[in-house]
């Protein structure tokens, strides 16, 4: 593998990464204030907002590695990115923002606890769909370049059938995988009303979420039919993708041992990997554009100097955050002490 190969699979790693546990920490905050405003006899707000507690400051610190390694790795990319992205990305900046504000303060003061809820929940539903808004953009078709200077033509983004299946998958993808992975914090805390409560919503999502994928690859069609062709290419990926899926989501029924139903720890790693396969998929498609077809990977990437550096540093600070993050993960994931508080 080249240079420019290794830094596009650093960023792949990092978006996939925190477009998993985005969509869970997100989804999150969507299902605590629904429970906490309609189901408050049961435990689903209080299992929602026990995770979202410390977990959002992890989802956090992906968005920044995200970040770091674009500018790093491709920062002749980013005059082109950054213009024609500004508005969704700092509508995005401006709500995490106003969440991570309410995160930090409400937890310490209880009378705030319900806004908390109303403006999780909320921007549990912009921010991934303003991200979201972003890939059409890549496609082609909806950025002009007059005199030198890139303009993105909004009207034709928003009123293009392909802008509205992105939103649409990426709100079914975040309800399900977020649904998925509490009915199997559930079952961790030893809660089976809760679990049975989410595993529910993981199964009314699931399909919703297949059913929006297609309908997405049908839209890209009349404005994008370079990536669809492209598609065809990675057929073998897109159907272990599938069997990932249809093996996950079929766990929910399997039968345990002492009677009880559903493997949600299984199901949570097949979705992953169905998604992983996905986009892994998607982006050697994609390749070699990171926005069609005015700008390559080759384009945008850095000096070898700068790369190695990069490399370097990335190496080290992953020696450093890796048993940081398994350490968080047995304390707020595992310890029974923080699942089952007395």
């Amino acid at each position: 593998m080249n240079d420019v190969t290794i830094a596009i699979a650093i960023l792949w790693v990092f978006i996939f990464i925190y477009s998993i546990l985005g969509s869970i920490d997100f989804g999150t905050g969507f299902w605590a204030m629904l429970f906490d405003r309609k189901n408050s006899d049961t435990n689903a707000a209080i299992i929602a907002n026990r995770f979202l507690s410390p977990t959002w400051k992890v989802t956090n610190v992906f968005l920044v590695l995200l970040v770091v390694a674009l500018v790093g790795f491709f920062p002749k990319a980013m005059y082109l990115v950054g213009t024609i992205l500004v508005l969704p990305v700092c509508l995005a900046l401006i709500l995490l923002t106003i969440r991570s504000t309410f995160m930090v303060y409400a937890y310490a003061v209880k009378k705030y606890s319900r806004t908390l809820n109303i403006i999780s929940g909320i921007t549990g539903l912009l921010i991934p769909a303003l991200l979201v808004s972003v890939l059409p953009v890549t496609l082609g078709g909806f950025v002009t370049i007059v005199d030198g200077v890139p303009h993105l033509e909004l009207a034709k983004l928003f009123s293009s059938p392909t802008e509205y299946a992105h939103l649409g998958f990426g709100l079914t993808s975040e309800l399900f995988l977020s649904a998925l992975f509490l009915a199997d914090y559930s079952r961790e805390a030893e809660d089976e009303a809760t679990y049975r409560i989410y595993r529910q919503l993981a199964i009314i999502t699931g399909p919703a979420t297949l059913g929006m994928a297609v309908l997405t690859t049908v839209t890209m069609a009349p404005e994008a039919a370079w990536i669809v062709s492209r598609f065809e290419e990675h057929t073998f990926w897109f159907a272990l993708s599938a069997a990932a899926f249809t093996l996950g989501y079929s766990s929910l029924w399997w039968r345990k041992a002492d009677g009880r139903i559903g493997f949600p720890r299984f199901a949570v790693v097949a979705v992953v990997i169905q998604y992983a396969l996905a986009s892994f998929a998607y982006g050697a498609s994609h390749m070699p554009y990171m926005i069609y077809p005015e700008l390559t990977i080759d384009e945008g990437f850095t000096n070898a100097v700068m790369f190695r550096s990069l490399l370097i540093g990335y190496a080290l600070s992953t020696a450093v955050l890796a048993p940081v993050f398994y350490w968080f993960w047995k304390l707020f994931l595992k310890d029974k002490r923080y699942l089952r508080p007395e």
